[in-house]
C-alpha cells in the first residue's frame, strides 16, 4: 500500500494552477474532466505519488459541497490497494462505513471507492486500484450502492 495522491479542492484551476506550476517548476502532467464526479482535475506526478487539484463543474459536485462547507483545501487522501473489492469487503465486515460498496471509475479510468469520513477520523479516504487490475461493476446492471452510484 502507498499514498497514491492527495486531492485538493480548489475554487478555480485557472487561478490555482499558476501557483502549483511555480512551486513544482512545471505544468500539470494531465488535465481531464470526470463527468461522473462533476470535476475537472489537474494532475501533477511527484515520484510515485500525485497531487490532484479538483475544480467543481457543477454546484451538485461533492467538491462544490465541500468548498461551500469548508472552503478550498485538502479534500481527500488516496491509498493504492492491490484488490479494491476485497479491501472494501474486509473493511465493511469490520464495521468501517463505506461511501461505495463497489468500485467505480475515477480520474484516468482507475477503479476507486470512498470510505466515509465518520469512520476515518474525519478524513475522506479514497481507495484506488490502478488500471488493468480490476473489473468494475457493470453499469448496465443497474445495481446501485448506498450513495446511489451505479
Amino acid at each position: 500500500m502507498r499514498i497514491h495522491h492527495v486531492g485538493i479542492a480548489v475554487e478555480s484551476l485557472e487561478k490555482t494552477l499558476p501557483v502549483f506550476e511555480l512551486l513544482l517548476g512545471r505544468p500539470p502532467d494531465s488535465t481531464e474532466t470526470v463527468e461522473e464526479q462533476k470535476v475537472r482535475v489537474a494532475v501533477f506526478r511527484l515520484g510515485e505519488s500525485r497531487i490532484e487539484l479538483l475544480e467543481a463543474t457543477s454546484p451538485e459536485s461533492p467538491v462544490a459541497r465541500f468548498i461551500s462547507k469548508r472552503g478550498p483545501g485538502i479534500h481527500h487522501v488516496t491509498l493504492a490497494v492491490t484488490d479494491l473489492q476485497r479491501t472494501l469487503d474486509t473493511l465493511e465486515t469490520q464495521g468501517v462505513r463505506l461511501v461505495d460498496r463497489k468500485p467505480r471509475a475515477g480520474a484516468g479510468g482507475e477503479s476507486i471507492a470512498f470510505l466515509h469520513p465518520s469512520s476515518t477520523a474525519g478524513v475522506l479516504i479514497e481507495l484506488l486500484q490502478e488500471h488493468g487490475t480490476e473489473q468494475l461493476s457493470d453499469p448496465q446492471s443497474g445495481e446501485k450502492d448506498e450513495a446511489g452510484n451505479v
